[in-house]
């Protein structure tokens, strides 16, 4: 059976041996032998469990990478996949989400959300169910200027116009692919004054994002069932 060094494992796989004994330390990978001399050496496990983690980490968060590795690690194989599965989801729930909401700008129908009636002005709560975010993150995007809200004069609450709904949808599709307050802010100004040009731009490249993630994540997923098939033939 091949076995690698450290050094050797590291250059197989285009990083550092401090990378190597993070996994390990993060008990992401089988247990690593030791020679008399107390050396870690690899085997061809290790670099498939290697390999498995730096696919998912393309396509997916670092936390669900890191539970899908342990969970193969304690041999809950069917709980990972249930894990990558739900992912799969979530990603296609978020690509039907920015499709809707482009939908709605290219016919400026941003009176009404989900078969939802809006009211003229919604509370924080209510506009952060619609955007499906929490609230915290419109009180940040509030400080940093992107939205503006009107408060309440019986009880002093945070109340959100359809304008101002329409910013917070649009922030919350596109907050991961439009990196810099300065440009969400250009492209919230696009919305004022009715250049949906720009805006639908936007939608398409977080739209393309979204497909790379989905290629990436598939990727992944390819890794990680040859690594189970090893683990399985490794531990019957």
């Amino acid at each position: 059976m091949k076995s690698y060094t450290p050094k050797q494992m590291a250059n197989a796989l285009n990083v550092s041996t401090t990378t190597l004994r993070r996994y390990e330390a993060q008990d992401l990978i089988p247990l690593v032998p030791r020679t008399n001399s107390n050396h870690r050496f690899y085997q061809p496990i290790h670099f498939q469990a290697f390999t498995t983690i730096r696919a998912l980490l393309k396509g997916y968060d670092i936390p669900i990478v890191y539970e899908v590795m342990r969970m193969i690690k304690s041999s809950r194989f069917e709980e990972a996949l249930w894990l990558v599965n739900e992912q799969q989801f979530q990603i296609q729930v978020e690509k039907q989400r920015v499709e809707e909401i482009l939908t709605m700008i290219q016919h400026a129908e941003f009176t009404q959300y989900k078969d939802l009636k809006l009211k003229e002005c919604m509370s924080i709560g209510e506009s952060a169910k619609i955007a499906g975010v929490n609230t915290s993150a419109i009180r940040h995007w509030e400080n940093e200027g992107l939205v503006h809200s009107e408060r309440n004069k019986e009880n002093g609450y945070r109340m959100f116009s359809i304008s101002e709904l329409r910013k917070i949808l649009i922030i919350s599709s596109l907050r991961k692919t439009v990196y810099y307050i300065e440009n969400m802010k250009k492209l919230l100004n696009d919305l004022d004054t009715q250049n949906y040009d720009k805006i639908e731009q936007s939608f398409q490249v977080a739209l393309e994002n979204l497909n790379n993630q989905l290629l990436l994540q598939l990727k992944g997923i390819a890794e990680l069932m040859k690594y189970i098939h090893c683990y399985q033939g490794l531990n019957p």
